[in-house]
């Protein structure tokens, strides 16, 4: 049994003007120690689905289907209460901008100290000395003096480290990391992707890190997920998907890559995927990449996106024949 499981999960919102379907009928698995990349442009669904899965979305505007079983628990079952005792301590979430993340009220030591107490019942001073050691574990120097500094006295490398900290903290089965190397410069973000596989290798938590960076999931990923318009339109470990991309989207991502455009000793202009990611008003009942896609055929107007059965690689309807054989 895989220590995630999602299943069907649908994710939508009532608006003013009209329904938002952000996540359609997306299944993936994770594993236990396991670095699993979902990439896509902004608006693809990725971070909806991340927020999901510990159900950070608002309840009054959501409505949710499918199945979310984590080590064996449904946790689109639990109650309220219940979810508090799992977000956490089992799973932990780095947000996408930690300046905002962090509580500017606080010294950064109290909010790391404040999960400990929370989740595992230590006492202040307990609290305070593992607060320390974490900052340790994270590349923070100076770290019985930095627990003391609020959020605006560190630089955004720290405060991402901060965050990271008190992510892992009561050692979370699963660590969800949105877009965590935004706005880093390369050390820093080097750092960064560092201290995820420490703590994969020390923790043995598993880790869903959602980017748009294709050289950070080259670099630290196990597996990917592409997603394009809250459809998982492809799954594969990483260097298969490097090496041999099957949907239009993906080539057509990787195609948008630096390295794609040197040939010889000049560089050719970047290649780009025209037009924009559909607006997710409407659930169409053809391929939502056809607008943009440069294999479109006259015919794939009456075709939808077909995923393969659970545990193969997802393949979709617009994949010519001899592909999908």
């Amino acid at each position: 049994m895989s220590l995630l499981e999602i299943t069907d999960l649908a994710v939508s919102f009532s608006t003013e003007d009209g329904e938002v379907h952000a996540v359609k009928q997306i299944s993936l698995t994770l594993e236990r120690g396991e670095i699993l990349a979902v990439c896509g442009e902004s608006g693809c669904g990725k971070s909806v689905t991340a927020m999901a899965i510990p159900r950070l979305l608002p309840p009054e505007t959501t409505r949710l289907s499918g199945s979310i079983r984590l080590d064996g628990t449904e946790l689109t079952a639990l109650t309220e209460r219940e979810l508090r005792a799992v977000r956490g301590r089992d799973v932990s979430m780095v947000f996408q901008e930690p300046m905002t993340s962090l509580n500017p009220a606080y010294p950064v030591g109290f909010q790391i100290a404040e999960v400990l107490r929370r989740h595992e019942k230590v006492s202040r001073r307990a609290a305070r000395d593992r607060a320390v050691e974490l900052l340790r574990l994270v590349g923070i120097p100076d770290a019985v003096r930095r627990i003391r500094e609020y959020p605006h006295q560190m630089s955004g490398g720290m405060r991402q480290r901060v965050m990271i900290a008190m992510a892992v903290a009561c050692s979370p089965k699963v660590l969800i990391a949105d877009e965590p190397t935004t706005a880093l410069d390369v050390t820093i973000q080097a750092g960064v992707l560092d201290i995820f596989r420490d703590l994969r290798d020390r923790l043995g938590t598993a880790i869903i890190l959602i980017t748009h960076d294709l050289g950070v999931v080259a670099d630290i990923a196990d597996r990917v997920v592409v997603m394009y318009a809250g459809r998982a339109v492809e799954q594969s470990p990483v260097d298969e998907l490097f090496a041999r991309p099957r949907h239009p989207y993906t080539n057509g991502l990787l195609g948008a890559l630096p390295a794609a455009a040197m040939m010889g000793e000049g560089r050719l202009r970047l290649a780009e995927i025209p037009g924009l990611v559909p607006a997710p008003y409407s659930d169409p009942e053809e391929c939502a990449f056809r607008p943009r896609c440069p294999r479109a055929e006259a015919d794939c107007a009456a075709r939808r996106p077909v995923l393969s059965p659970a545990g193969e690689d997802h393949l979709v309807a617009c994949l010519h024949p001899e592909e999908v054989a």
